[in-house]
């Protein structure tokens, strides 16, 4: 016989009322009945769990050992069965929008902008540097849509199994400390920055390539990239250590002014990516799908609105070329 919730509940009875006969009353069974059921649990667990006297019965140490584990096991079987039904009353979200992208504040201002305009849908989140792996994410259905980035023109990864959208196009800044001696100019040569050392977060597209052949296009060789993570970049131009490369959209943060490099010769093109191929065969479910896909791309186009309106560097620049 194997051993079941309701056995559990027949021994916490027995051990309550302190007999058998007051534990059949409670449990609405005749004493026979009871006992022998109390027999089948006790072969089942190995041994006695009661001894039997004059004035009721008293627990062997199996006995104990057995009503020490139901002091655990049914509250948490009776907390569990509360928990499944209030859930089940309460109205749950009907979708799931689970998003990838790349480090930087667009991620984070596309999920607030859907929070306000799909607040029953859930939205998930998946961060990393590596945009080949956001494709794969997305091409293996574990990702629905995927914020990210090519170096100019570039084709994204994976651009063949999926659809990718711009969003939108940034010139790449420089990040220099405050106290830094062209922090005060309106813009920034490649050239000026020969010295420097420099400093960006890593990604597996041609950005590194192609900042190298703005640099020889300049007239110089840059002497050391450090690849790192966001923070570690903020900290290296803050110290002084480097100067960093970053989107226009990059926060204002303290310690760093950001400004544009003459001629612009370095862009990001902000991508949205998604399945290429429907994933239903019903209609309905390829109305729904391509509805959402319009909302997610409206709602990342007004995302990085925001967040480029916060930065004054990226107005003052967009201001200057009469861009709307």
């Amino acid at each position: 016989m194997e051993l079941e919730l309701r056995h559990l509940k027949t021994v916490r009875a027995i051990a309550d009322a302190g007999s058998l006969t007051r534990a059949a009353t409670a449990l609405g069974l005749a004493q026979p009945a009871l006992s022998a059921q109390l027999k089948r649990i006790e072969r089942a667990l190995g041994g006695a769990l009661f001894e039997r006297g004059r004035h009721g019965v008293r627990a062997t140490a199996l006995g104990e050992l057995v009503l020490e584990r139901t002091r655990v096991v049914l509250p948490a079987v009776t907390e569990l069965q509360q928990e499944a039904a209030r859930f089940a009353r309460t109205p749950r979200a009907t979708a799931c929008l689970r998003l990838g992208g790349t480090h930087g504040p667009l991620l984070g201002a596309l999920v607030d902008r859907l929070a306000d305009v799909v607040p029953d849908t859930r939205v998930t989140t998946c961060a990393s540097w590596s945009e080949r792996q956001l494709a794969e994410l997305l091409a293996e259905g574990r990702l629905d849509f995927a914020l990210a980035g090519t170096c100019g023109s570039a084709a994204p990864p994976g651009a063949d199994e999926l659809l990718w959208q711009e969003v939108a196009v940034d010139p790449v800044f420089v990040m220099v400390p405050e106290g830094h001696a062209l922090a005060a100019a309106h813009e920034v040569a490649l050239a000026e920055l020969a010295a420097e050392e420099w400093a960006c977060v890593p990604g597996d597209g041609c950005f590194g390539d192609c900042f190298t052949a703005s640099c020889a296009r300049a007239g110089f060789t840059p002497r050391r990239m450090y690849e790192t993570d966001t923070s570690s970049v903020v900290h290296l131009v803050q110290v002084g250590r480097a100067v960093g490369l970053c989107r226009a959209t990059f926060p204002t943060t303290p310690g760093i002014v950001t400004r544009p490099l003459r001629g612009t010769p370095l862009t990001w093109r902000h991508l949205l990516g998604r399945h290429a191929v429907a994933q239903y065969t019903d209609n309905t479910d390829n109305a729904a799908t391509a509805a959402t896909a319009a909302t997610v791309l409206a709602q990342a186009r007004r995302a990085h609105a925001g967040v480029a309106a916060r930065s004054d560097s990226y107005t003052q620049w967009l201001a200057a070329r009469r861009v709307p």
